[in-house]
């Protein structure tokens, strides 16, 4: 009798404690949209952020709710988009990839640059006078840039980033980690490209860089009726409402070579001008 009492005392608690605990679930329980879980399992999961949410589940939650679209996240593909769209049975959105751009070409055998010792860092470098680089407009190539992109698609080659635009999923990451804003979003369609982006004076760019746009205005007028070429004052860029064929390219006869196809770029097919 003197171990049996205690046994029921702590039995009848027991009970007692679990029937507060389900009063206190069944109150206060949150309802779960299935749609949610179903939407972030369709997503393909990268949790890069390139979409403006905290991440994946977030951006499932938004889509669900209406505040996004499938085709908002840079990772999922046309078909992925299309699942998801007709899961929630409202209408696929036409997406077109895009995919990042570094605007500059002045590698170190093109470039005029000064001794730098400090963090192989393009954030911290840039604190100091801007940078190593003779042009202020151009690629630190410390690599902050690739560090940011989770999926590989950046490369530092001879102190110059590029993007192998097979890779880039268009999360954006490298954009926002570029100190200089050298980095813009293109339709990945579009294959020639202006790689420059100092707004100086020709005269200014050819100092420091034999890559630089020193807009001679000659893919302007190969361009001919074809508004493929827009300009920025001392600098050409590609338009990219008609983008330029990469015939253009060789028409135009570029003397700086600032006007490249991206295929040739990423290979390291052009050089800069001789003098």
């Amino acid at each position: 009798m003197d171990i049996l009492f205690p046994i029921l005392t702590v039995g009848i608690l027991g009970i007692f404690l679990g029937v507060i605990i389900g009063i206190v679930a069944k109150v206060f329980a949150v309802d779960i949209d299935e749609r949610i879980e179903q939407v972030e399992e369709m997503l393909p999961g990268a949790n890069c952020g390139g979409c403006g949410f905290a991440g994946c589940a977030d951006f499932a939650k938004g889509v669900v709710a209406g505040k996004a679209t499938p085709a908002g996240c840079p990772v999922c593909s046309p078909e992925d988009v299309v699942a998801i769209s007709e899961y929630l049975g409202i209408a696929a959105e036409e997406k077109e990839k895009m995919v990042a751009l570094v605007r500059c070409s002045g590698d170190i055998p093109n470039t005029v640059r000064s001794l730098y010792n400090g963090v192989r860092d393009c954030r911290s470098a840039v604190l100091v006078a801007g940078g190593a680089k003779g042009c202020d407009y151009g690629c630190l190539g410390f690599g902050s840039c690739a560090e940011a992109c989770p999926f590989g698609a950046i490369e530092i080659r001879n102190g110059l980033a590029v993007v192998h635009k097979e890779l880039c999923v268009g999360c954006e990451n490298c954009v926002a980690a570029c100190p200089k804003n050298l980095i813009t979003m293109v339709p990945a369609s579009a294959a020639t490209h202006v790689y420059c982006n100092s707004p100086e004076k020709g005269a200014v760019k050819r100092k420091v860089c034999k890559t630089a746009c020193i807009a001679c205005r000659k893919c302007v007028k190969a361009s001919g009726e074809e508004d493929y070429m827009e300009i920025d004052g001392f600098l050409v860029r590609s338009n990219y409402e008609n983008p330029p064929p990469a015939s253009l390219v060789e028409a135009a006869g570029c003397p700086t070579s600032a006007l490249r196809v991206d295929t040739e770029h990423i290979k390291g097919a052009y050089g800069g001008a001789s003098k």
